[in-house]
C-alpha cells in the first residue's frame, strides 16, 4: 500500500476518529507486526499537538503462549504496576487509538475455561478503574490487515495479495481515497446517520419484534428514556466530537436490562478471544440467554454468558441495513468491527451510559437501575440479513414498520 494513503488514514485516525486537541495526551495499542501504521498515527498525533504518545505493543501469537504455559494462579494474579498504570490513564484521560489487526483464529485451542478464569480476575481489579473513565476521554477503533487476517480473508490468494487487497477493503469502508477528502466524506456520513437516530427517537418505542426465516424470532423491549445514537459522539464534559469506530454504518441504543424473549440466528461468523465461531444461535427467557446452540466452540459461548451477571443480558441493539457499503463489498471479514456494519446485531454485556439522557449525572446504580446492563464483556454477534424483518411497537399501541426485507423502512 502507498505510504501516502496509510499516511492519509493515520491523519484521518487522529483528526475525525479521536479528533485529538492541543494538550492532550494519546495512548496507541497496536500489534508489534503493524509497527509501520503504528508510527504513522504517533507522529500525526504529535503534529496535532499531543503532549506525549505512548505505545501499548502486543503480540498474539506470545499472548497464546502465556495461556498454554502460565499456571491459572499467575495468570490470574495482577502486577501492582500494573494498577498503577491504570489509574495514571484514568487521572490523565489521553486520547486511546486501537489498532486492530490480529488474525481472527489466533487464539483457537487455548482451554476456555482457563480464559475465563483470568480474564474474571484481571476484571475485578481494572473493572472500577475502567468505569471512572466511562465517557469521559475520546477514542477509536481503526484496522490494518496483518499478514494471517488477510490469508483468512483471502485463502486462496498469495500471501501478499491478500495483504493489497485488505488494504484496499479496509480503506475503502472508512472513505480513504486518493483523492477524497475523508473528514468531509465523515461529516456528511455522521449527518445522515444522525437524521435515521432522529426519525427513531420521535416514534416512541416501547419494544421491537425481529423475524427472519432462518429461525430469528425475538422481542426486545426499550428504556423509556434512552436515545438511539449513530456515528460521532460528543463528550459532555468536554464538548469535543469523536467517531468512536471507523467504519460505522449503524445506529444502536442500548435496550431495557432483562427483558427480551425468542431466538435469534447468527448470520455472520463471529471471531471472540481468538476463536472463530462460524455459525451458532441463541435462546432469551425473561431477558437472559438461557441456551446456545453452535456447530462448534459451543463451550466458548457457554463460557461467555456465564462471565458475570450481566454477560446473559443485552447491552446493544443495532441496525445495519443489508444494502450497506460493506455488505455490499461481499467480503466477510471476519473482524467484528467491520462485520458488525454488514449486518444488524445485538450485542451481549454491558450497555452504553450515554444512550441515558443525563447519564453524566447519575451514579453507577442510578444508571442500572434505569435499565442498562452491566458487565465486564460486551461481544457483538450479526443476526441482519437480507430477508429479516424488524417492527418497532410504540408506547401509545401503534406498529411500525422499521426494516422489511433487510433494509430501512422509515
Amino acid at each position: 500500500m502507498k505510504k501516502s494513503i496509510m499516511r492519509k488514514y493515520a491523519r484521518l485516525a487522529v483528526q475525525k476518529g479521536v479528533n485529538l486537541r492541543k494538550g492532550q495526551a494519546c495512548v496507541i495499542q497496536a500489534g508489534v507486526s503493524e509497527h509501520e501504521f503504528a508510527e504513522m498515527v504517533a507522529e500525526e498525533a504529535y503534529r496535532a499537538g499531543a503532549k506525549w504518545v505512548r505505545m501499548e505493543w502486543s503480540d498474539q501469537a506470545v499472548t497464546k503462549l502465556h495461556y498454554r504455559h502460565q499456571t491459572i494462579a499467575e495468570l490470574c494474579r495482577v502486577a501492582d504496576w500494573a494498577v498503577e498504570k491504570m489509574k495514571f490513564t484514568a487521572k490523565e484521560l489521553p486520547c486511546m487509538i486501537a489498532i486492530s489487526s490480529a488474525d481472527p483464529d489466533g487464539l483457537k485451542g487455548v482451554n476456555p475455561g482457563k480464559m475465563q478464569k483470568a480474564m474474571i480476575a484481571q476484571n475485578k481489579v481494572f473493572k472500577p478503574i475502567r468505569d471512572e473513565m466511562e465517557s469521559k476521554y475520546q477514542w477509536t477503533i481503526v484496522a490494518v490487515p496483518s499478514k494471517k487476517w488477510a490469508k483468512k480473508v483471502f485463502p486462496g490468494e498469495r500471501t501478499s495479495t491478500a495483504v493489497e487487497k485488505l488494504w484496499e477493503e479496509i480503506l475503502r469502508a472508512v472513505r480513504v481515497t486518493e483523492d477524497n477528502d475523508p473528514v468531509n466524506e465523515w461529516d456528511a456520513h455522521n449527518k445522515t446517520l444522525r437524521e435515521k437516530c432522529e426519525k427513531l427517537n420521535a416514534m416512541n418505542l416501547e419494544y421491537l419484534h425481529y423475524q427472519a426465516p432462518n429461525g430469528t424470532d425475538f422481542k426486545c423491549w426499550l428504556i423509556p428514556t434512552a436515545k438511539w445514537q449513530g456515528g460521532s459522539e460528543i463528550l459532555k464534559t468536554t464538548g469535543v466530537e469523536f467517531n468512536p469506530n471507523m467504519p460505522s454504518e449503524e445506529v444502536f441504543i442500548s435496550p431495557l436490562r432483562g427483558k427480551c424473549e425468542g431466538t435469534v440466528v447468527s448470520t455472520l461468523p463471529l471471531s471472540y478471544q481468538g476463536t472463530v465461531i462460524p455459525k451458532f444461535s441463541m435462546d432469551f427467557k425473561d431477558g437472559k440467554a438461557v441456551a446456545v446452540h453452535a456447530e462448534e466452540h459451543q463451550e466458548l459461548l457457554e463460557k461467555m454468558i456465564t462471565m458475570d451477571e450481566g454477560a446473559c443480558m443485552l447491552g446493544e441493539l443495532a441496525l445495519v441495513p443489508h444494502n450497506s457499503p460493506i455488505s455490499n463489498s461481499g467480503v466477510l471479514f471476519y473482524n467484528t468491527l467491520f462485520d458488525e456494519n454488514a449486518a444488524c446485531h445485538i450485542a451481549m454485556g454491558r450497555g452504553f451510559d450515554e444512550s441515558l439522557e443525563g447519564f453524566e449525572n447519575m451514579s453507577r446504580e442510578e444508571i442500572k437501575e434505569a435499565g442498562i446492563n452491566d458487565s465486564m464483556i460486551h461481544v457483538d454477534f450479526m443476526i441482519g440479513c437480507q430477508d429479516l424483518d424488524i417492527t418497532g411497537h410504540t408506547r401509545d399501541g401503534q406498529e411500525v414498520a422499521i426494516f422489511r426485507n433487510g433494509n430501512w423502512a422509515i
